[in-house]
């Protein structure tokens, strides 16, 4: 009896890993053996991060706050009637020969095709754009302030929310990649924000300066602060911590209210949330095996 059983043992054929071989005869189908967790590995991927850099990177967040801020107290003051249409007009233009200047001093090589190219463009966005004033201006004329500026706010949320603070969603030349679709979602619903507060001013005029100014800032300020940021480094972070300085202090004057809100956004983007994110590695914790799928290591595309 006991012979029978130790040639039923030295029978049974030895236990191999096969991924997609079938039942092996004489195991069940879960079966492993004692060398299974021998592979076991943790925290093999966690990236271990400092509280300097995660506190660095949040610039770019903190830096697109402010923008969207100095565009809002624009909307307010020219709503107001504290900036009329030649001031706006100067702006726009003072803006726009900055941006241009910024993104050929930063964009390398520079050639005289690519300037062309810049300026055709924008050659026939503003002449687009000043022929839709009209339409802008009267689009909204049913509908009452109250509604105009509740979905404008909700709007500017959808923006920020979505927002690739990343990147930017006009690609600066030779870039690879396409836009994701979030960030074509908040770049459009910024642009209809814009609309619905220019529909609200008293002149075309007015309406084109304002449409102008914002959608200046909303396509070509991520471009320009992200041509900064790869060109020099130091320089985008000097340029944001001005621009913070700049937005603080132009939401003071305007409203204390809004300059509280700023800064306790600010602190919490720039100090607060990069502190959890430190202390909560601490509980990271990922198992890897061979249980896992297993994962490409090239390109699938190439």
């Amino acid at each position: 009896m006991k012979s029978s059983d130790g040639n039923r043992i030295r029978l049974q054929p030895m236990w191999r890993k096969v991924a997609y071989g079938g039942r092996q005869s004489g195991y069940d189908d879960n079966y492993t053996d004692e060398s299974f967790l021998e592979e076991m590995v943790m925290n093999a991927n966690v990236v271990k991060r400092d509280l300097l850099k995660v506190m660095i990177d949040s610039v770019s967040i903190s830096q697109y706050l402010c923008i969207v801020s100095l565009v809002v107290s624009t909307w307010i003051l020219t709503l107001n009637l504290n900036i009329d249409e030649s001031t706006l007009l100067k702006l726009d233009v003072g803006l726009l020969l900055v941006g241009f200047s910024v993104l050929l001093l930063t964009t390398c090589p520079f050639s005289l095709k690519l300037l062309t190219k810049y300026v055709l463009n924008i050659s026939f966005f503003i002449s687009g754009l000043y022929i839709l004033a009209p339409i802008y201006h009267t689009l909204t004329r049913s509908i009452s302030s109250d509604s105009i500026w509740a979905l404008a706010v909700s709007l500017l949320l959808v923006h920020l929310f979505l927002h690739d603070y990343s990147g930017s969603t006009i690609r600066p030349p030779g870039a690879l990649n396409n836009p994701k679709l979030t960030s074509n979602i908040s770049l459009n619903a910024s642009i209809v924000a814009s609309v619905l507060v220019a529909s609200r001013l008293p002149s075309r005029l007015h309406v084109f300066a304002i449409m102008l100014f914002s959608l200046q800032v909303f396509l070509f300020a991520p471009l320009i602060t992200f041509c900064v940021k790869k060109y020099h480094f130091r320089l985008h972070l000097l340029f944001s911590f001005a621009l913070m300085a700049v937005a603080l202090s132009v939401t003071y004057q305007l409203h204390r209210m809004f300059f509280t809100v700023l800064l306790a956004l600010l602190v919490f983007v720039s100090i607060v949330c990069p502190y959890w994110l430190i202390r909560i590695q601490e509980y990271k914790f990922e198992i890897n095996g061979p249980w896992d799928e297993a994962k490409l290591c090239f390109d699938i595309t190439e």
